[in-house]
């Protein structure tokens, strides 16, 4: 039986978790309900949960650009070689330094947690990448980030965490490194590697700035980059653009009510949608992986 403080202190935190929820639901709701309300009606105010006007118009005009299409299958692409070749390469070089009779090992670490604590900046980076011939290409989105410190760390941790029984039967029996890693450590490792996944596959999809700046042709810019360009802008030809007849637009009397704000809600709540939907299917994974990760070892 639980005190009338203790009672108080659920009733409390229960409220403050609700509040706390409120604050993160209300926004993505407000965005929403502006996406779906006639932009000139929305600018009137007094939109908030749901829209007063409701029309998809803003949708046809987002959906039926060809340059947010194309943007759209860039961050796609790029969120899915960028998170499958960095869980691949990050795991290799944790599970090499996991053997603790590899040659010059302590300087390989040392030298790791270097590259963490501190880096070039910006513009090294920038002459490096112009060097490899990365700029202007869609591997400037791939090759730089194949390679995470943080996350080697954290497979390296959960790596030394399996029982070193298990591996050395499987040398035993004739199995080789790949073999081993493959059969053993990979399917062991499916929770901790679906909630750094999940991590890397956020940061690609979520990621403005490598489109921005290393990035000048628009056929490359991820979705984030033109919602980046689109926030920043001052008129709604930024995102018709040149490839939308305008003349028909102008007849359609549901489109003369489009405004900037509406599109660029409609763009935010169409780069959004597609990430959150991943979150469901990997939830028990994510929380198990960051719990395992956690206490290991």
């Amino acid at each position: 039986m639980r005190s009338r403080s203790e009672r108080w202190a659920q009733v409390v935190l229960i409220v403050v978790m609700l509040l706390i929820c409120a604050s993160v639901i209300y926004p993505f709701l407000y965005m929403l309900a502006i996406s779906l309300n006639e932009g000139a009606d929305a600018a009137k105010g007094g939109v908030y949960l749901w829209p007063r006007s409701f029309t998809l118009a803003n949708y046809e005009i987002v959906l039926g650009n060809e340059v947010i299409r194309h943007a759209y299958l860039v961050t796609i692409a790029r969120t899915i070689l960028g998170t499958l070749s960095s869980l691949l390469i990050t795991l290799l070089a944790a599970y090499g330094l996991s053997y603790k009779r590899l040659p010059f090992r302590a300087p390989i670490m040392t030298y790791i947690l270097i590259t963490m604590l501190f880096s070039g900046g910006l513009i090294p980076l920038y002459i490096q990448l112009n060097h490899l011939g990365l700029l202007n290409t869609f591997w400037v989105f791939i090759i730089p980030g194949m390679f995470s410190v943080w996350n080697m760390f954290v497979m390296l941790k959960f790596v030394n965490g399996i029982p070193e029984a298990l591996i050395e039967s499987a040398e035993l029996d004739g199995s080789g490194p790949f073999r081993v890693l493959f059969s053993i450590v990979v399917p062991l490792s499916k929770p901790m590697l679906a909630a750094l996944g999940l991590f890397t596959a956020v940061g690609h999809w979520n990621d403005w700035f490598a489109g921005a700046f290393y990035v000048t042709d628009q056929q490359l810019i991820p979705v984030q980059t033109f919602l980046q360009q689109l926030l920043s802008a001052s008129d709604i030809s930024a995102v018709i653009g040149s490839n939308t007849n305008q003349e028909a637009l102008a007849r359609d009397s549901a489109m003369q009510n489009i405004t900037l704000m509406s599109i660029k809600m409609a763009v935010v709540m169409v780069s959004t949608l597609p990430i959150l939907c991943v979150y469901p299917f990997l939830q028990k994974y994510f929380v198990k992986g960051v719990l395992i990760g956690s206490v290991k070892g």
